[in-house]
């Protein structure tokens, strides 16, 4: 059976990154498309799994983004089927918007930067989120956010300012607010006015991801590894 992944580029300039290596290295066919370049599958066979990325977007921004209909058929797919998936930022919005959820624009606070993720009870004892052990700074870079989970989700995990940083729909399908594909590095590309603009320094923002670097490394790729697990788990079954 094929050990095939779609990977769901939804911005050009945030694409897989150390994901996608991680998942090539564990033996998967990873296929990326790019929305705003080229077509989307009309269908998940012949994959045994999904990732959504983010984007900057909203989950239905149809108007900038006109291949989101085609995500969202997808992700509905995917979740009928409980196949292995993970949507990142956007991509766990749009797993949130489509079963149910409710995501709002420039609601709620700003994170930026390294932050502490504690999984919830639940999330613990998840085969995927277990991997942050009691907690794990992870990268984030956002605004917008879920502001009620669908009503079949259970909350995986939360930070101080936002309660539904990851959430489960079955057995096999994952959202998460937070980006474990980035790291320090990627920071680095961040636009410093912008954020001098909300009261933030990007030299302190990277400071503190390259403090907690190892710890986030890991863990983002623990949490990778064993959504990896269950791709070739349902690829064996």
């Amino acid at each position: 059976m094929s050990t095939r992944v779609l990977v769901v580029v939804n911005s050009a300039s945030s694409g897989p990154r150390r994901l996608g290596a991680w998942l090539t290295e564990r033996g998967l066919d990873v296929h990326p498309v790019v929305g705003a370049q080229e077509p989307l599958p009309t269908s998940l066979d012949g994959y045994a799994g999904l990732v959504l990325l983010g984007g900057g977007l909203m989950p239905d921004d149809d108007d900038r983004a006109p291949w989101l209909a085609a995500e969202r058929a997808l992700a509905a797919e995917a979740i009928a089927r409980d196949l292995p998936t993970l949507g990142i930022c956007l991509g766990g919005q749009l797993l949130a918007h489509v079963a149910g959820g409710e995501v709002r624009a420039k609601t709620g606070p700003v994170e930026r930067g390294a932050t502490p993720i504690q999984p919830t009870d639940a999330g613990r004892e998840d085969a995927v989120f277990a991997a942050l052990g009691d907690e794990a700074p992870m990268i984030e870079n956002h605004q917008d956010m879920i502001t009620a989970l669908p009503p079949t989700a259970v909350l995986m995990a939360s930070s101080v300012a936002v309660e539904n940083q990851a959430f489960r729909l079955g057995a096999h399908v994952r959202g998460v607010q937070f980006h474990p594909e980035a790291s320090a590095a990627d920071l680095e590309r961040w636009d410093d006015a912008a954020l001098r603009g909300e009261g933030r320094s990007l030299p302190a923002l990277i400071a503190e991801a390259e403090r907690v670097h190892d710890h986030n490394t890991a863990a983002s790729r623990a949490l990778i590894e064993a959504f990896v697990d269950e791709v070739l788990a349902g690829v064996s079954a």
